[in-house]
């Protein structure tokens, strides 16, 4: 019996050594353990979302693609799959399963030296302790400390707190942070919409991600999605039936319905700014916000397509063929060769192809899926080749002129030519990436919301936004400014001015500037309209003379244009930098009857609860919260608050004369439109910068076009060659059947039957007969003489004779347009010969 109580003794000694071993090694482990009490109130950073008007998504910011979903909405199915597959006894253990440990334990026994990973039994609540507190260190110390911080886990947190913050944490690959954004991503469903083999799926991603994608290796992403389903029926949280037919289901990944989605890369670029710079990164990476824009998905694909397809065709005009993106010096293994290629920046809309035969008429390509098409001469013969100096190469009278067998290039698929007439099926066109650069706004004038805008060719040859972020010299498409300016001090759209030799003394030593219309004409005595719808830079600088630089530099303050213009007579035509977004808000107060608006992209912002934290629209509407609207009741009025920055009727005088531009001016191809358009061309120096802005009553569009290291367009560009033809694509599909509204009259005008041609008084039978707009009392009088400027006096007019000067031969509809400004820093403050 003494040796029996010996060896209890030894036993119970042993017990305490290990218990104290135990305890010794806890208070060891838990030294400095991370506080875990920020748990019970945790919010994951989840994903910041921006939506276009009609609710589709655009985009997302985030470090982590996540979106939160509480555990009282998650399906049971998608919970029992990831229990089944990651901790079966999550709602028994106390943070550590250890009946799990032993299995895992004798199983890593049995496979020592077969090349077998081990297992691991780590519980739902051990992941959260090591993903959200400890990190992934391999070590027995984090295993401990793991394992300790699980069981403190358990005994503050809810079992559905710890599944909740589990299933919204993990990372499933595909950049997709928690279970909500990987059903989105996966199977572009929500969690609702799973299949059992789906749910299955997602449970399998947490060991390996990587290891289970369908892409790279199917059958391992397939066993292992079995392998769970196996694992829900011996739970039974499915039946054997349930399990056969899912284990029998194709693996299927889908992205999102591209009709789910608005592409608008520099729009959303613009509007991550504008957040970023509103509420910090460190928000609208991981505050969930939900942000909605202006953005109408028609007009900007519009938009886009018609900047693209504009900058596509001046470069074919201007810029010539720039050769294949590769060449292939045998065919052999074509088709790994190909694939091998990239696509260029830019050509993302486009298709690589090998070019395989060639014939006189056309030449056979190939793609890398095997499959053929045919490139017809029509689509070829612009690209003659590039060379320095915006010169060509040869003609071109062949296929073989332009490519050889075994280049590589971009192609799109094409039904008809340029002709209209269609072409075989499988014809492609020939493409490259352009050089030249533009943007396109497009607003609306009484709010200043932003409906569509593209700030270049391609977001992926740079995020630069030339919509917003570049400042350009707008050229002629500044002079409406000028000329509203000098309506407001008395002139009216008849007032005669002298369109003459003008010579300006810059300073000593310096040449003498001598502004010339772009026809290198002068015209004599010219109505003030006209000087606008023929875009006449001589009779402008007289002008702004005339009234003065000060005066100009208000206008072109108060519009938003530019805030520090110099009184310099230069910039009269143009000179002063501005951009795109900046000149259509301004044109855009014209049309609206001289109202400041601030454009605007983003509508509203509201948290990840909901609850909105900023509006673009802070007007006040008593009525507009009514619990019920009931038959006859009266809409609640929502209150103006713009400023007036400009008579109402000066205003419609200018878009008048801008309508002008369109019925008999520099953007008289606009006609073919059909509806009423008002707009100005603008070209800078050496046609640098083409330019053109117009409007409907109530849609605003700007285009710009222009190298980025600024650079000729081409000798004979100009804003209504390039940019016109951009404009009027897009407001042809913008307008398509839509009733022209004509422009807006305000009050307090009176209407006079001109001669559009020489502003004088006519009669109705008078073909080039107009209604002109008039302040009552400024009208041209029957048998009393217009005096007319002659603009060498700042601030004063000179009177001469009506007829000194004849009016000349008219100057082609698209020419006169081009500013001849010297360079800013050439202009001295001197004054006139």
């Amino acid at each position: 019996m003494r040796w029996i109580a010996g060896l209890f003794s030894l036993g119970l000694m042993l017990l305490l050594i290990a218990v104290g071993g135990v305890a010794t090694a806890i208070s060891y482990y838990s030294k400095d353990l991370p506080d875990y009490s920020y748990l019970k109130d945790y919010q994951p950073p989840i994903l910041t979302r921006i939506y276009a008007d009609d609710g589709r998504m655009m985009a997302t910011i985030a470090e982590e693609q996540r979106i939160f979903v509480p555990i009282s909405v998650i399906p049971k199915r998608v919970i029992n799959a990831f229990l089944a597959a990651e901790d079966q006894s999550f709602y028994t253990h106390g943070g550590v399963d250890f009946m799990g440990i032993a299995r895992a334990a004798f199983t890593n026994v049995q496979n020592l030296g077969r090349d077998k990973r081990p297992v691991g039994a780590s519980t739902i609540t051990q992941q959260v302790a090591k993903n959200m507190l400890l990190g992934n260190e391999v070590s027995i110390k984090r295993k401990v400390r793991e394992a300790i911080l699980a069981m403190r886990l358990e005994k503050t947190l809810s079992k559905d707190r710890i599944l909740e913050i589990y299933l919204n944490e993990i990372f499933l690959g595909s950049r997709s942070y928690g279970i909500v954004a990987a059903a989105l991503n996966y199977f572009n469903k929500s969690l609702d919409e799973l299949s059992v083999a789906e749910a299955a799926y997602l449970a399998a991603l947490p060991k390996a991600p990587n290891n289970y994608s369908p892409k790279r290796d199917y059958e391992a992403a397939v066993a292992r999605r079995n392998w769970v389903i196996g694992r829900m029926e011996e739970d039974n949280y499915i039946t054997k039936e349930e399990a056969a037919v899912a284990q029998q289901e194709a693996l299927q990944t889908q992205t999102r319905n591209e009709a789910e989605i608005v592409t608008a890369d520099y729009y959303s670029e613009e509007v991550r700014r504008q957040l970023v710079a509103q509420f910090g990164e460190e928000k609208v990476l991981g505050g969930g916000l939900a942000v909605k824009t202006s953005l109408n998905p028609f007009l900007q694909e519009i938009a886009a397509k018609a900047l693209r397809d504009g900058l596509i065709n001046f470069d074919r005009r201007e810029r010539g063929w720039r050769g294949p993106i590769a060449h292939m010096r045998n065919l052999h293994d074509w088709q790994n060769q190909l694939k091998s290629v990239l696509l260029p920046p830019g050509g993302e809309a486009w298709q690589l192809a090998v070019v395989f035969k060639l014939k006189d008429a056309e030449a056979e390509i190939a793609f890398a899926d095997g499959k053929g098409g045919k490139i017809p001469w029509r689509e070829m013969k612009w690209a003659r080749k590039e060379l320095p100096d915006n010169k060509f190469g040869p003609a071109i009278r062949r296929p073989a002129d332009v490519v050889e067998v075994g280049d590589v290039i971009m192609v799109e698929a094409v039904k008809a030519g340029e002709d209209g007439k269609p072409y075989p099926e499988g014809s492609f066109t020939l493409r490259q990436v352009p050089v030249v650069q533009g943007a396109i706004v497009v607003l609306d004038p009484h709010t200043g919301r932003v409906f569509a805008m593209n700030g270049g060719f391609s977001a992926k040859i740079s995020q630069f936004n030339r919509a917003t972020q570049a400042f350009r010299q707008p050229g002629s498409s500044f002079k409406p400014f000028i000329y509203m300016a000098a309506l407001d001090k008395g002139f009216t759209p008849s007032s005669l001015i002298l369109d003459a030799p003008f010579e300006y003394v810059q300073g000593p030593g310096l040449p003498l500037w001598k502004p010339e219309n772009y026809s290198q004409q002068f015209y004599g005595a010219t109505p003030l309209r006209v000087g606008i719808e023929k875009s006449r830079n001589v009779m402008t600088v007289r002008l702004a003379n005339s009234i003065g630089m000060p005066a100009v530099a208000e206008y072109a303050k108060k519009f938003g244009i530019a805030d520090d213009m110099p009184d310099l007579l230069s910039f009269s035509l143009g000179a002063k930098e501005t951009t795109v977004m900046k000149l259509t808000a301004a044109y855009g107060m014209i049309v609206n009857g001289g109202k400041k608006i601030t454009t605007s992209l983003i509508d509203r912002v509201q948290d990840r609860d909901g609850k909105t934290i900023w509006k673009q629209d802070n007007r006040a509407c008593d009525g507009c919260l009514s619990d019920a609207w009931l038959p006859g009741t009266v809409p609640p009025e929502i209150p103006d608050v713009r400023e007036t920055i400009e008579d109402p009727r000066t205003a419609y005088q200018m878009v008048s004369i801008l309508e002008g531009v369109v019925l008999r001016g520099t953007g008289a191809r606009l006609k073919a439109v059909g509806v009423p358009l008002a707009g100005k061309t603008g070209t800078t120096n050496e046609s640098k910068d083409a330019w053109f802005i117009g409007f409907t009553p109530d849609l605003v569009c700007g285009v710009f076009i222009g190298f980025d290291d600024p650079m000729p367009l081409g000798s004979h560009e100009t804003g209504a060659s390039v940019s016109v033809p951009i404009f009027q694509d897009f407001m042809t599909k913008a307008m398509k059947d839509k009733p022209g509204i004509p422009f807006r009259v305000p009050p307090g005008l009176r209407m006079v039957r001109v001669n559009a041609e020489t502003g004088g008084l006519t009669t109705p039978s008078d073909k080039s007969a107009i209604w002109e707009a008039f302040i009552p009392g400024t009208e041209p009088q029957e048998g009393v003489p217009r005096p007319v400027l002659d603009g060498s006096v700042t601030g004063a007019a000179a009177e001469g004779a009506a007829g000194a000067f004849g009016h000349g031969e008219s100057s082609p509809e698209n020419a006169n347009d081009a500013t001849s400004a010297p360079s800013p820093s050439t202009l001295g403050t001197g004054g006139l010969y």
